[in-house]
């Protein structure tokens, strides 16, 4: 198995069904509960581990969900409020290296997902199909992407994220 992607790449081909929305919005509405019970009892020294060698320490991933899902919350309310915006990427793993990515304890950012993914649920359960086939346009990857693929790409993210946790958590044996 590739530690970097313990439930492979996000690969989706062909048409966005509505069926797939509906998971896809489960899993975003799931994810902080998963996120969670990943890292529930685990010491402050393990959450220092890295979730694999040369990877983020497991607090870090915690804190990289929560930015990462504000930034395609952002992204998302331009693209439903714009007509095809460009967004503003970031280097996600300096952010990883800040100090608050860092030792901030990992509390404020599950509380974060919990307030984050509530309203973005919330969100999602109201758009139209045309709505989820509005679009922006990504600098770095020079992509324009439509809604329902990006929410697809962040129901996996937080899958990944919690699978990597995880995954070093069955390997320790902790």
């Amino acid at each position: 198995m590739d530690l970097r992607y313990p439930i492979g790449q996000f690969a989706h081909t062909g048409e966005v069904t509505q069926a797939h929305r509906k998971q896809w919005i489960q899993d975003i509405a799931e994810l902080p509960t998963q996120a969670r019970e990943a890292v529930q009892g685990l010491s402050e020294e393990q959450l220092r581990l890295p979730y694999r060698e040369g990877g983020w320490m497991l607090q870090q991933v915690i804190h990289h969900m929560a930015d990462s899902h504000m930034n395609s919350v952002i992204r998302f309310k331009l693209a439903l409020t714009e007509d095809t915006p460009e967004i503003r990427p970031y280097y996600e793993e300096r952010w990883a290296e800040l100090s608050d990515s860092r030792a901030l304890d990992i509390e404020v950012s599950l509380q974060l997902l919990d307030a984050l993914h509530h309203r973005w649920t919330a969100l999602l359960h109201t758009l139209s199909d045309g709505d989820y086939a509005r679009r922006f346009y990504h600098p770095a990857s020079k992509e324009t992407m439509r809604l329902d693929h990006c929410l697809g790409l962040y129901a996996w993210h937080g899958q990944h994220h919690t699978a990597q946790i995880m995954s070093l958590r069955n390997r320790l044996g902790i």
